[in-house]
């Protein structure tokens, strides 16, 4: 392959908020350049998995090559990271970001700017980007170019007078957007001759070359053979293989600064290449590491048990795999007295929570049940220690404790207006503090501060149903506050099911603990004996209601004759039913724990 000079290499990424065309863009510049023919050409060619596909977005940040020949003559490499929109997944935008110089940023035409268009132009300005506005849609009669262009001065602040318009889906326009790419974005800068050092970005694993790593070249020039060492974690590999996305994997001898390629160093778990880590070579170590990426935090968690005991081995060796290729996934063991064994695992959000789930039932086949989603709070005890506290059903005793604390988010929500009235109602009942009310266009721009656990459970799908659709929401967590929170415990027939207890706050316990009895009242089944499902906090029933027993007609062969007979065999049944309720043994079957923890309101 000849080598480029770096004034003609271009980095940039998409950003966009979902559905705005994002991938279909990614598409239509990859055919255009010629990088696959017609017949290798698939919809969204970068959204490999196929919940990717099927759910319409994007969940891994993907890499490729694409080489131009601009209308000045020249040859320029252009290397797109197609990242995310959703919100869960801001952490893989983040670094998709810092190998790259500049950002085009996806505007649907005729839907306007949205909360994680913001969300994501932010990180892109973070990151130093030079940012392209295009338009997306301009075919679509509802398009407005003129209005959007508007929005995005106002609400950006960016200049939108030359914004590309275009339409990733007909293909209009597109030679436009890679002109804008190539005169409008900066070149890479980078030492050739200074030593090695290369941000890696994201790892993942191939059951063929073991770990492949993609890496961003800053300085020097990365040689196959050649002995290199991960800055962070100290470790030394020998380089296998190199080579670039163009969108198959093909092998280059050398990268030089400004490109995006693979290595392959036979590294056997992705555990050992972090993210955002500085790559050098290890006879010449460059000075400095690069910053790197804070480490992603969970912040929900939840149970995950499989149906059959016995695939529990099936399940950690499932888990393995998946951690192997995200990062931002982590877990434990714990045992539960309902479920058995299974593991509490941390999740970004509610979006990365239910996609772990689908990929261990699709790509593992396994049966599971998930425990109801918590947030981590904080427990100050009197001892003066403080613990964290990932499963409520680990609660300390309430007289040890002096305070609990629990995660706010800042919550960024765009609604058209004829539906503020239900958002800021919803709001309300999740305890939320108003921070400010404003106006885009058309649109109210909803800022409130949330309590995180009122947000993990429904809130986005209730924000969904009240706005009919329209609204969008994004949020970053700000801190954590004292909070009058009870442990709330339910009990079936005197005994607790801890994978149905859950943390509240004291003013909404008594409505939680009602409604959960209601809802395992129809799903439980009626046993040969009366069972009662209570709610509780700490000693106090909050709730009650009652299963009725099945019952056997035993007077059934009793015709005409003695009442005193039938008074017998009644008296008979009742002794056995008395003896067996002290020691009978509730079965609740599986799908009354997954309907129950789906709470609606």
């Amino acid at each position: 392959m000849t080598t480029h000079p770096i004034d003609n290499i271009r980095n940039f990424s998409i950003v966009a908020h979902i559905d705005h065309g994002k991938s279909t863009l990614a598409d239509r510049l990859i055919q255009f350049t010629g990088a696959l023919s017609d017949r290798e050409m698939t919809e969204q060619v970068l959204d490999n998995m196929d919940i990717e596909r099927e759910r319409g977005i994007t969940i891994k940040a993907q890499t490729v090559r694409l080489t131009y020949k601009a209308r000045d003559g020249k040859t320029y490499i252009l290397n797109l990271i197609d990242t995310p929109g959703h919100v869960d997944f801001a952490y893989e935008v983040s670094r998709s970001l810092a190998a790259c110089e500049g950002s085009l940023l996806v505007v649907d035409a005729s839907q306007g700017v949205e909360a994680q268009t913001l969300a994501n132009v932010y990180h892109a300005l973070d990151a130093g980007h030079e940012i392209v506005p295009v338009l997306n849609k301009v075919d679509l009669p509802a398009a407005e170019p003129d209005r959007v262009k508007e929005q995005i001065e106002e609400v950006i602040g960016l200049d939108a007078s030359d914004a590309v318009p275009i339409s990733a889906k007909t293909g209009l326009n597109i030679d436009l957007v890679l002109e804008a790419i190539v005169h409008r974005l900066p070149p890479p800068k980078g030492d050739p001759d200074a030593p090695l050092k290369a941000l890696l970005v994201d790892s993942w694993y191939d059951a063929y070359l073991g770990v492949v790593v993609l890496v961003r070249i800053i300085d020097g020039s990365l040689k196959k053979a050649s002995a290199i060492t991960m800055m962070g974690t100290g470790a030394n590999y020998v380089v296998d293989r190199i080579g670039v996305f163009s969108p198959k994997m093909t092998d280059v001898e050398s990268l030089k600064p400004g490109e995006i390629g693979f290595i392959t160093a036979q590294i056997k778990q992705v555990a050992d290449t972090r993210v955002g880590d500085t790559i050098t070579e290890t006879r010449r170590r460059t000075a400095q590491a690069l910053p790197g990426f804070k480490p992603a935090q969970p912040v929900v968690f939840c149970g995950l048990f499989p149906v059959d005991a016995a695939q529990f081995e099936d399940l950690r060796a499932a888990m393995g795999k998946l951690r192997l290729n995200d990062a931002s996934f982590s877990f434990e063991m714990e045992s539960s007295a309902a479920l058995g064994f299974g593991f509490r695992c941390g999740f970004l959000g509610l979006l990365h929570l239910e996609i772990i789930q689908e990929r261990l039932s699709r790509e593992f086949n396994l049966d599971l049940i998930a425990t109801a989603p918590s947030v981590i709070y904080k427990i100050n005890m009197r001892a003066g220690e403080t613990i964290e506290l990932h499963n409520p059903a680990d609660m300390p005793d309430v007289m040890k404790i002096e305070t609990i604390e629990e995660p706010w988010i800042r919550a960024t929500i765009l609604t058209p207006d004829d539906y503020l009235g239900a958002v800021l109602k919803l709001c309300e009942e999740r305890r939320g503090s108003q921070v400010d009310l404003g106006y885009i266009g058309s649109r109210a721009k909803v800022v409130y501060d949330l309590p995180l656990n009122e947000v993990v459970f429904d809130f986005y799908d209730r924000l969904k149903s009240i706005s009919k659709g329209y609204a969008s929401f994004d949020y970053n967590l700000t801190d954590y506050r004292e909070g009058d929170l009870v442990k709330l415990s339910m009990l079936v027939n005197g005994e607790p099911v801890d994978a149905l207890s859950m943390l509240v706050h004291r003013t909404r316990a008594e409505q939680r603990g009602r409604a959960m009895c209601e809802k395992l009242k129809d799903l439980i089944p009626p046993h040969l004996f009366v069972i009662p499902i209570q709610a509780a906090i700490g000693g106090k029933i909050i709730a009650r209601e009652t299963v009725r027993a099945l019952r056997k007609d035993v007077t059934a062969k009793c015709y005409g004759g003695d009442a005193s007979r039938k008074r017998k065999l009644l008296d008979k049944q009742k002794e056995g039913k008395k003896r067996m309720r002290q020691f009978g043994k509730v079965e609740i079957p599986q799908e009354a724990f997954i309907a129950a923890l789906k709470m609606d309101g």
